[in-house]
């Protein structure tokens, strides 16, 4: 009858475009890359930074981050600053991968090399346009506690700049914020890496 679908050929060709589809970007990927190891200059996350990175994806920081600096020949990420392109040892330590697909702001693999101080993070988190003007980062002024009254032992106060301080008021930061901002810090992939996948897989002599 023309115009009559055969449900059992679209089924079966669904299931071809499935099975294809899973062949090449799981099977084949997981076969090329699963002795993969991570560089030696690569450590596992700490427990803080671990945890601070659940606090990064809680935050929705992946939604205007990458973390894949690409390669010269698609973007000038390098001239960015933003280190060179990743690779998948890169993310031996990383469950979930944290790649990211849009850039509202910049990559983020190796801010921790970029900047590395745990004031800039802090403060920058609290109020972002008090260290980059114009900046369209929202605030995250939740993650820190505001008071009148000195510091207690062992709490982490930040300093914002001249313009944005609050005279009389301390600023704590929480656990949440320490935390993420460990897990910023760690982001520093800039070691020497081997250029080939058959390069990555040489067992060391």
């Amino acid at each position: 009858m023309a115009g009559h679908i055969d449900e059992k050929k679209l089924f079966t060709g669904a299931l071809v475009i499935i099975a294809f589809a899973t062949l090449a970007l799981v099977v084949m990927p997981y076969v090329q890359l699963k002795h993969v190891e991570a560089p030696a200059e690569l450590k596992p996350y700490t427990d803080q930074q671990a945890h601070g990175r659940k606090v990064y994806m809680s935050m929705g920081c992946v939604y205007c981050h990458s973390q894949q600096p690409r390669d010269a020949k698609y973007a000038p990420d390098d001239k960015r600053g933003w280190g060179r392109a990743s690779t998948a040892a890169d993310y031996a330590y990383d469950k979930v991968h944290l790649l990211g697909t849009m850039r509202t702001g910049p990559d983020l693999l190796n801010i921790g090399a970029r900047q590395p101080s745990q004031d800039w993070h802090l403060g920058h988190l609290y109020q972002p346009r008090a260290y980059t003007p114009g900046s369209i980062m929202p605030a995250y002024p939740f993650m820190f506690v505001e008071r009148k009254g000195p510091a207690k032992d062992g709490e982490v106060v930040i300093n914002l700049p001249p313009t944005f301080a609050k005279p009389g008021i301390t600023i704590v930061a929480t656990r949440d914020a320490l935390d993420l901002v460990e897990y910023l810090k760690a982001l520093d992939r800039t070691y020497p890496i081997k250029k080939t996948i058959e390069q990555s897989l040489e067992t060391a002599k």
